[in-house]
This record gives structure tokens, C-alpha cells and sequence, in this order.
């Protein structure tokens, strides 16, 4: 095997491998010297045909096995002895006609095209200043709050006349895409709160104004980011009885309602209340606080990045960003910009996604920041709680998809190293309002 070294770069190699014609047939010789005494073939006694005669029968067929292998071989080899750190899978290109290297008339030729990871020095975190956003809980919150409690525990009485946003159906239903029925899509006698926000988007609205007794086909799109791949973005009818309508009953903000909670009155729920909001303003607070940490490591940090990472990132932002504009009925022109432009920007969000990610990955290799088993089968929980009557389903998917599992277990590496920095860094605090504190921090523009 020779190994030339082609094309030498910061974060780019290539190697050509080239493997001679003789040494492929001397592995085939010696495999077929290991078949031999295993082959039946009629004409001969058992383990007797000679060698010529089995590389006749499957010369060809194991030929093709020792190439492959051989490019298995010579890639780990270009990696193992110029001990580099690819950044993602070696990409192998044949130099010449692989069908007559298989074919035993030419040497077996190909360029291993390596991208290689950065060397950079990540930050000290301790360095780091960052805010963080904070809001006081107000009473009306609270109200709120009770209120949506008041409307989860109420009970629901028959009524005449149409379904309305907040009433509940009895229903049976069947989905079916392109005329054939998939597993999960039925169900009877299932009763669904219209606004629930319980079945995929589309399909509550398309019961309103459905009365007992009727029969409708709702039409509706599987999001394109469904956990059942087949099924994703996929176009689906539901046929669906209406066995009855019910209205909401009136509940009193009251003891009663504590009781019917499991608490003692009144007071002691407005307390729990309180608690669950403070809860979800803690969560609010710690996603601006992620988004500020990420700035501050984006900023902290400027080292050449691999290019095939980045093309590989900007390629999936890309193809979202284009199924959006598809479903949404827009071009580019609609956000004020040229296609070019708008691909500029994008580019440039994969390229800060590439630099965190390697940074957060040294910084928790560094400081020894796993994720166990048991967090990545937690998180995947939280995910089948999502489509009600499936979770046999997700929970499949996830078990026979190691890549949906990197999926899930990424984002949870990510939020460790966060919490990690977080500690570290100093951090001010900034009150603002309820609304500010609720917005999406991907809104906000990265902090210079």
C-alpha cells in the first residue's frame, strides 16, 4: 500500500492511496484458501475444488468484499499514521475505474479528502461576564394562573348546537395519507377540548362548528419536523364521527377548587401557583442567560473553522429555511432580501453553531461534562408525552435511530456546559417585564 500525501492545509489534507493490483489478488487467493475447505460444489468432494475453479464461482463477488475492505483499510491507515483528528467522516473519491481494480486489471487508486478539527485554546469561563433577565411575579399572574386551573378541572355538560373554541368532542376518528390508513391515527370515543392544541395543528380547527351526529373529513399537515419520518410533512385526511358536544361548566376561583386540587384552600393553592410561576420564570431567565453565554463564548472566540462542517451546517439551515419559505408561500424578496444575501446571513449563523459547538465540546471534554444513558431515556419521555396514543411509536423510533438519539442527547450536553460556564462567569442581574422576559432569545440579535 502507498500513501502519497496530495494537498496540505490548516484544516484540509488529502491523500492518495494506492493499493497494487497483486496485493488485491493475494488477499483473494488467501480468502478463497479460507473458504476452500468449507465449499460444497458438486463434481468435487467436500473441501477438494481447487482454488482456480472457486475464483471462477466467486472470484468477483470476494474481490469486490477485499476492495472495499482495502479502502477501510487504507482510510484508518492515512488517519492512524498522520494521527490526525478529522472534524467528520474521511470522504474516499476512486481515481480510475474501480471495475477494473475489481476486475484485476488495474491497481486499486483512490483520494482520501480528510477536513481536520481546529487546535485552539478555549477561554477561561471565569473571565466571562453575562446578564441575566428577571421579572417579579405580579398578582394578575397569579389570577391567571388560577384561572387556567379553574378551566382544567371543570367539568363538561352535553349541549345543542355547534362546537366552539374551549368545548369538547366525542369523537371517533381514522387518518389515512393518500388513501391508506397508518398505525396511530385511530382512535374511539376520544374526547378532545377543541384549542387543547392536543392533535397536530389544523385538526381542532377543523372540528369547529361540527354538531352530534356529523360526519367530516378533516385535512390536515403533518409537521415536517414529525417524529415518524414517513409521515413528516406528508398530507393526511381524518375521518371523523361526532358522537357528542359538551360545554364547559362554570368553576369558582373558591376553597372548593383547592380541594378539588388536592390541597387544603384557597391560600395554600395560590401559594403552589406562585411557586409555578416563579418555576417558569427561573426557565424564562435561563434561556436568555444560555443566549448571553453563548455570545459571550462566541466572542471570546476567533480560530479557522472546517470547512465541510460548515457547509454540512449551512446545508441543513438551508433546506429548513427553504421548506419554510415553501410552506409559508414566500422567496427571499418577502424578507427584504436577495436569495444571495439571505444565504450570507444564514452562512453565517452555521459558521457561530460550528465555533460553539467545538468550544462547548472542549470546554465539557475538558472538565469531564457527560451525558448518562438515563438523561437521553428522560428527555426521550418528555418527547413521546408529546403525541398522545404514539409513545410505543417514539419510543421505536428512537431506540432503532442512533442519529435521532445524538439528536436528543446534544441539546442536553449543551445546556450542562451552559450551566457549567454559568456557575463560573460573573453574572448581573437586569429586571424586566413580563413580556421581555417571555421573549424568544433567538430573537435578539448576537451581543458584540
Amino acid at each position: 500500500m502507498q500513501i502519497s500525501e496530495t494537498v496540505s492545509q490548516d484544516l484540509h489534507k488529502q491523500f492518495t492511496v494506492t493499493i497494487p493490483a497483486a496485493d488485491l489478488e493475494s488477499r483473494v487467493n488467501a480468502r478463497l484458501e479460507e473458504m476452500k475447505p468449507k465449499v460444497n460444489l458438486k463434481g468435487f468432494r467436500p473441501g477438494k475444488a481447487p482454488v482456480s475453479f472457486l475464483k471462477k464461482q466467486f472470484g468477483k463477488s470476494i474481490m469486490g468484499e477485499v476492495v472495499e475492505a482495502a479502502v477501510n483499510e487504507g482510510s484508518q491507515k492515512v488517519i492512524a499514521d498522520n494521527k490526525l483528528k478529522p472534524a467528520l467522516q474521511p470522504r474516499i473519491e476512486p481515481v480510475g475505474s474501480v471495475e477494473d481494480a475489481v476486475d484485476g486489471k488495474a491497481d486499486l487508486t483512490f483520494t482520501v479528502i480528510v477536513d481536520l478539527m481546529p487546535e485552539f485554546t478555549a477561554a477561561d469561563v471565569s473571565t466571562l461576564t453575562v446578564e441575566r433577565l428577571t421579572a417579579d411575579i405580579a398578582d394578575a399572574d397569579v389570577d391567571e394562573a388560577l384561572d387556567r386551573l379553574a378551566k382544567n378541572v371543570r367539568g363538561f355538560s352535553t349541549k345543542d348546537g355547534a362546537a366552539e373554541k374551549d368545548d369538547t368532542v366525542v369523537i371517533d376518528y381514522e387518518g389515512s395519507i393518500d388513501g391508506v390508513p397508518f398505525d396511530g391515527g385511530k382512535g374511539e370515543d376520544f374526547s378532545l377540548t377543541l384549542g387543547s392544541g392536543t392533535f397536530i395543528p389544523g385538526f381542532e380547527d377543523g372540528l369547529v362548528g361540527v354538531v352530534a351526529g356529523d360526519y367530516r373529513d378533516v385535512k390536515v399537515t403533518f409537521p415536517t419536523e414529525y417524529h415518524a419520518p414517513e409521515m413528516a410533512g406528508k398530507d393526511a385526511v381524518f375521518a371523523v364521527t361526532v358522537k357528542e358536544v359538551k360545554a364547559p361548566d362554570a368553576v369558582a376561583i373558591d376553597d372548593e377548587l383547592a380541594k378539588k386540587l388536592g390541597l387544603d384552600d384557597l391560600v395554600t393553592l395560590k401559594e403552589r401557583v406562585r411557586e409555578q410561576i416563579a418555576g417558569d420564570y427561573k426557565a424564562a431567565s435561563r434561556l436568555h442567560l444560555k443566549r448571553r453565554v453563548l455570545d459571550a463564548l462566541d466572542n471570546a472566540h476567533d480560530f479557522p473553522l472546517p470547512p465541510a462542517m460548515v457547509e454540512h451546517e449551512f446545508t441543513n439551515i438551508w433546506a429548513q429555511v427553504e421548506d419554510e419559505l415553501k410552506r409559508e408561500g414566500k422567496t427571499a424578496a418577502d424578507e427584504g432580501k436577495t436569495e444571495d444575501e439571505l444565504k450570507a446571513e444564514y452562512r453565517k449563523i452555521a459558521e457561530r453553531r460550528v465555533r460553539l459547538g467545538l468550544v462547548l465540546g472542549k470546554l465539557g471534554e475538558q472538565n469531564g461534562i457527560t451525558v448518562s444513558g438515563d438523561e437521553v431515556q428522560r428527555a426521550i419521555m418528555v418527547r413521546a408525552r408529546q403525541f398522545p396514543g404514539q409513545e410505543q411509536q417514539v419510543f421505536q423510533f428512537y431506540a432503532q435511530n442512533q442519529q435521532a438519539q445524538a439528536e436528543i442527547r446534544a441539546p442536553l450536553f449543551e445546556d450542562k456546559v451552559v450551566d457549567f460556564i454559568a456557575e463560573l462567569a460573573t453574572v448581573n442581574d437586569r429586571k424586566v417585564d413580563k413580556d421581555t422576559l417571555f421573549a424568544d432569545p433567538e430573537d435578539e440579535p448576537a451581543k458584540d
